[in-house]
């Protein structure tokens, strides 16, 4: 049985819950892509049913959900959605609403996570894929725009691995502070850091690490010029002397994180797929190396919507990796470089 909490489980009448645990468990089991076409169609048949607003918009699509038979065919709910509706599935209260930055004013979204255990155990899971074991890491949070409000998924995940790692912590603007923990911890290191922070640091101090990752959430927010991902990342790695910038690709609206080792290359951990769609016309899925708007398959999100469209714009790669070029031309200012045109 998965992590979800047994509290929303006692009594009776719960159907709903129970599907989501037993779902949470087979995604966690997925080994080939049969099997995660299989638990695909599981998920979308159950939120076709469960989640209102997408029910309604797969009704509005004139698609019947009995006669879907493949991914190509699973309609994507447009991600302002989440800044208009409820998109929930779960039964009972959610125990937690993560919400978006605003940045610029903007309606922020908000994505209901019935179970904060079970985003637990996904975020983790989806870590220790790249990475390995939590307990052998430092990681160091540099930011500071999140630990501002509140709401932040990421600031929430953040939390959980440092004291899963025993070692680190988070950051403001106190750079000699940070520098000083990272020079004195013996373990290795992940300093994660939204974008304008570390360029703010690259900037002042152009200090050299070692035995440290250097892991951007994507963003200037406002507070900086935005770049080109190469060049940022040049700027990066020069002024703190490592070989590569890794990247985490995560948002408010999922419960996954895709990971770069540098490159620009991500990869979504085994439950999670990156697909393209034309930019002119939204309903049309694009074959592999296709650049295109970006649509996540995140079957993490079970009482939610596991079908995003979302507003990045990118390519993917013939072996399922993708990079994020930017986004869309008149799309909301978010993690993300560069307004694509």
């Amino acid at each position: 049985m998965s992590d979800f909490c047994v509290k929303r489980v006692k009594g009776c009448g719960l159907f709903r819950t129970f599907v989501i645990m037993n779902l949470a468990d087979k995604i966690f089991s997925i080994k080939t892509e049969q099997e995660f076409e299989q638990v695909t169609l599981e998920v979308f048949r159950f939120q076709a049913e469960h989640c209102a607003p997408y029910k309604r918009y797969i009704e509005l699509l004139g698609v019947s959900p009995c006669e879907v038979k493949s991914i190509e065919q699973i309609p994507f709910l447009p991600i302002e959605f989440f800044k208009t509706f409820d998109i929930y599935c779960g039964e009972g209260e959610p125990e937690k609403v993560f919400t978006s930055s605003n940045t610029g004013g903007t309606t922020p979204s908000r994505h209901a996570m019935q179970s904060l255990a079970h985003y637990e155990r996904v975020f983790t899971a989806a870590f220790e894929s790249f990475y390995g074991a939590t307990e052998q890491w430092s990681i160091y949070g540099l930011l500071p725009n999140y630990l501002a409000r509140e709401g932040s998924s990421l600031v929430y995940m953040t939390d959980r691995l440092i004291s899963r790692c025993g070692s680190g912590g988070f950051y403001l603007d106190d750079y000699e502070k940070l520098l000083a923990d990272l020079a004195a911890d013996n373990k290795p290191k992940i300093l994660l850091g939204v974008s304008y922070a570390l360029w703010d640091l690259a900037e002042q101090y152009a200090p050299k690490l070692s035995n440290t990752i250097v892991m951007e959430t994507g963003g200037m927010k406002g507070y900086r010029e935005e770049l080109p991902k190469a060049e940022f990342h040049r700027i990066l790695t020069s002024a703190f002397g490592v070989e590569q910038i890794h990247s985490e690709y995560g948002m408010a609206e999922l419960t996954s994180q895709a990971y770069s080792k540098g490159e620009g290359i991500f990869r979504a951990p085994k439950w999670m797929k990156v697909l393209t769609r034309d930019v002119n016309n939204p309903l049309r899925l694009q074959s592999a190396g296709s650049r295109g708007a970006i649509n996540i398959i995140d079957l993490a999100n079970l009482s939610s919507c596991a079908f995003i469209a979302t507003q990045d714009v990118g390519t993917v790669l013939s072996d399922g990796a993708f990079s994020i070029e930017g986004r869309l031309s008149g799309a909301d200012i978010r993690g993300c470089n560069l307004l694509v045109q």
